[in-house]
C-alpha cells in the first residue's frame, strides 16, 4: 500500500498540498504537459477541480492513487470495493445473477471511494444482473442513462455492451420497434468506425438477429444471418461466433427449416464447447434437443439424454426461465417416447416455474400438458388446461410466439373431436400472424366442451 498521510484533510488540494509537503516537492516537481506550476497552486487552493487525467499524474509523482486525492480514502477501502466488483463480474460470468447484483449494489454504496471508470464498470455489471433477474424496467433505465452519458465513448466496449442491455431489454419488455432500432443504429455505429467483424459487432449482430425473429421478420432476420455467418473467417471470440450461429438456428426453426436449424445450432454448440461458459453450452443443448425431437431425423432418446445434460446445469446455474424450458423440452421428449405419465411431471413443472413469466411461455407448457393428459385418457382435465392456456394467450397482444401456440392448441382440439374449439383456435392463430378471418364465427358453447 503507498504511504498516505496521518491526517486526512478536507478537501482535495489541502490533501494535495499536504501529501507534496510531506514528500518534500515543489509546485515545480509536479509540473508536466498538462499541468504548469501556476495550475497546481489553483487545485491546492481549491480554485480548479483536476480532471480524472490530471489527477492520475499528480497522483502518480505523489506515489498515492486517485481515489485517495478524490476521497481521502487510503487504498485499502478502494481496493476491497474493486475485489467486490470483480466478484460481481465473475458472479454474472457463471450464472449467479443475483449474488452478482449484490456485490455491485454493495460497491455501489461507497462509490465515493471509486474511481469513476470503476464505478460506471460496476453500474453497467448492476444494469446487466438486472436484466438477467427479468427486472427489465430497472434494466432498462439505467442502461439509458449511462449509454446517453458523455463519459461512454461511442463504440467502445461498454458503449457496446450497453447497446445489447438495451436490444434485449426491449426485445424482452416486448417493445420490438425500439429492440431492432437500437440493435440498427448500434450496429451501423460500428461498422461507421471500422468495428465491423470485431466480437462486439458479432454479439450485437446476434441480438439483432433475435430482435427481428421476435418482430415476426423472418426475412430481415435470415439475411443478416446469412451476412454475420459470412464474415465468419474474420477473427473473433469462439462465444461471439457461436452467438451467431446460435440465433441463426432460431431463425431456421422459425421458418420450418428445421435440419438447417439444427446444423446450425450444432455448429454454435461445437464453437461454444470452447469457452467455460456452462449456462451457454447447456441453453444451446437445449435447444439442439427440441430440434432433434422435430427434425427430420427425430431421435427422441438422443434429445431426452441432451435435454437432461442441459437440465443439470440449469437447475444449478440457470433462471427459472431457462430451466422450465428443458423441463418444457423433456415433456415432449417423453411424449414421443410414449410416457404421458411422465410428460405431465415435466410439465406442470415447468408451469410452476413460469409462474412470473410472459403468458405465451406457461401457455405453450400447459398446451403440452393438456397433450399428455389426453394421452394418459383424462379428456376433462386436458380440456380445462387448454382453456387456461387460451386465457393466457387472450391476455396479449398479437405476436408470431402466440399464434404458435394457438395453432397447436387448435390441432389438440381437431385431434381429440372438437371442432368449434379447433375453428375458433386456428383463427385465433391467423389473427396473431396478422391474417385476421373474414367471417365472423360465434365461439364454441359449452355443449361442446
Amino acid at each position: 500500500m503507498t504511504e498516505q498521510p496521518q491526517s486526512t484533510p478536507d478537501s482535495l488540494g489541502q490533501r494535495l498540498r499536504g501529501l507534496r509537503l510531506k514528500r518534500g516537492l515543489s509546485q515545480q516537481d509536479l509540473v508536466s504537459p498538462e499541468t504548469s506550476a501556476s495550475y497546481i497552486s489553483l487545485i491546492e487552493t481549491n480554485k480548479r477541480i483536476p480532471s480524472d487525467a490530471v489527477l492520475e499524474i499528480l497522483a502518480e509523482r505523489l506515489g498515492t492513487s486517485p481515489g485517495y486525492l478524490r476521497t481521502g480514502q487510503d487504498d485499502h477501502k478502494v481496493k476491497e470495493l474493486e475485489l467486490k466488483i470483480a466478484f460481481g463480474d465473475m458472479a454474472l460470468r457463471k450464472g449467479s445473477d443475483g449474488e452478482a447484483l449484490q456485490a455491485y449494489s454493495e460497491a455501489l454504496a461507497s462509490h465515493t471511494f471509486l474511481e469513476p471508470a470503476t464505478a460506471r464498470r460496476a453500474r453497467i455489471g448492476q444494469a446487466r444482473a438486472l436484466e438477467r433477474l427479468g427486472r427489465l424496467e430497472a434494466s432498462i433505465s439505467l442502461a439509458t442513462e449511462l449509454f446517453e452519458d458523455p463519459a461512454t465513448r461511442v463504440g467502445s466496449a461498454e458503449w457496446s455492451q450497453l447497446a445489447l442491455v438495451l436490444c434485449r431489454g426491449y426485445r424482452d419488455a416486448g417493445d420490438q420497434v425500439l429492440s431492432v432500432e437500437i440493435g440498427e443504429r448500434a450496429l451501423r455505429e460500428l461498422e461507421r468506425l471500422g468495428l465491423g467483424g470485431t466480437d462486439d459487432h458479432s454479439r450485437l449482430g446476434a441480438v439483432l438477429i433475435d430482435c427481428y425473429r421476435v418482430r415476426g421478420d423472418l426475412t430481415r432476420a435470415h439475411l443478416l444471418a446469412q451476412r454475420m455467418i459470412g464474415d465468419d473467417e474474420q477473427p473473433g471470440s469462439s462465444t461471439a461466433r457461436g452467438s451467431v450461429y446460435w440465433n441463426a438456428a432460431l431463425v431456421a426453426r422459425a421458418r420450418h427449416r428445421v435440419d438447417e436449424a439444427l446444423t446450425l445450432a450444432e455448429r454454435a454448440l461445437a464453437l461454444l464447447s470452447e469457452t467455460d461458459s456452462a449456462r451457454h453450452q447447456a441453453l444451446l443443448k437445449e435447444v439442439c434437443g427440441e430440434l432433434l425431437l422435430d427434425s427430420d431425423r427425430a431421435d427422441a432418446a438422443r434429445a431426452r439424454e441432451l435435454l437432461e445434460q442441459a437440465q443439470g446445469v440449469l437447475v444449478a446455474i440457470g433462471t427459472g426461465q431457462d430451466q422450465a424450458r428443458a423441463e418444457l423440452g423433456l415433456a415432449k421428449a417423453a411424449l414421443r417416447l410414449g410416457e404421458p405419465s411422465r410428460a405431465s411431471e415435466h410439465a406442470s413443472r415447468a408451469i410452476g416455474l413460469l409462474s412470473s413469466r410472459p403468458p405465451h411461455q406457461a401457455a405453450e407448457a400447459r398446451a403440452v400438458l393438456a397433450q399428455a393428459q389426453f394421452d394418459r385418457g383424462d379428456a376433462v382435465h386436458a380440456q380445462e388446461t387448454l382453456r387456461a392456456a387460451e386465457r393466457q394467450l387472450n391476455l396479449l397482444p398479437s405476436g408470431r410466439a402466440s399464434a404458435e401456440v394457438w395453432r397447436h392448441i387448435g390441432d389438440l382440439w381437431q385431434h381429440h373431436g372438437h371442432g368449434p374449439q379447433a375453428v375458433a383456435a386456428y383463427q385465433q392463430a391467423l389473427a396473431q400472424a396478422g391474417v385476421p378471418s373474414a367471417l365472423r364465427v360465434a365461439p364454441p358453447s359449452a355443449d361442446h366442451a
